[in-house]
């Protein structure tokens, strides 16, 4: 009587390989690797290392900053700055003139270290009228982004701005317009020169979202902020 043969091959179930043990031994690493790094935050030897890393950080802050690619201060330098025949109506209607901060030569810059100029000076050489002829007061100052500077009128003096930095917005009284002002905005990469003549209101206000506005006021008299001989808040929509 023939035996029945076995099969000599099994069939065999290929059950899958359980994760659970190599999951736990990794939480259990990243338990006793957060549990060393407390403990070694909490010993005073730790504290030149939290300065090295903060320090560093600082470092790659202010390189990417001031990293000449990312800078918003450098334009492309095949950029060819030029006014339109609009722009320089706009600008005479509010007795200024500018110029670009990186366009080298030109009036304000001569070499490559930056531009440098005689506000007084330049205003006269553009025919800017009704400006300082010398400078018996000076402020300098700064506008931070929303913020404003004038917005007042001076009957005793007559005043001449220097600005730069910042998308700046300058306003000029101006009754031969309708409105009774000239408005401009002044580029964050142009300097600007402008006059204010003696009862002639003017306000300045930073319009760019993160640049501050620097500017030089050249008054050619001394003005007495508490006398009557100014007025304040001019405009009431700045």
């Amino acid at each position: 009587m023939a035996n029945p043969r076995r099969n000599s091959h099994s069939n065999h179930l290929q059950l899958p390989i359980s994760d659970n043990s190599s999951s736990q031994f990794q939480g259990q690493n990243l338990t006793t690797t957060f549990s060393s790094l407390k403990l070694f935050l909490k010993k005073p030897h730790a504290f030149p290392f939290l300065l090295s890393v903060f320090l560093f950080l600082t470092w790659v802050s202010l390189r990417l900053q001031h990293s000449p690619n990312l800078s918003s201060f450098s334009p492309p330098s095949h950029r060819k700055w030029k006014l339109t025949a609009t722009d320089e109506e706009q600008d005479r209607k509010a007795n200024l003139v500018r110029f670009p901060s990186y366009d080298h030569p030109s009036p304000i810059v001569k070499d490559k270290r930056g531009w440098l100029l005689d506000p007084v000076s330049i205003a006269l050489d553009a025919a800017i009228s009704g400006g300082a002829l010398s400078c018996a007061s000076v402020h300098v100052g700064e506008i931070r982004p929303g913020g404003m500077r004038g917005n007042h009128r001076h009957y005793t003096c007559n005043e001449t701005f220097l600005i730069w930095g910042a998308n700046t917005k300058f306003r000029l009284e101006n009754n031969a317009i309708g409105v009774g002002y000239a408005e401009v905005t002044i580029g964050a990469d142009e300097v600007a020169v402008a006059a204010s003549p003696s009862g002639t209101a003017h306000a300045l206000l930073n319009v760019d979202p993160v640049r501050t506005t620097f500017f030089l006021g050249c008054q050619d008299s001394v003005i007495n902020y508490n006398s009557s001989t100014s007025d304040f808040n001019v405009w009431n929509d700045l």
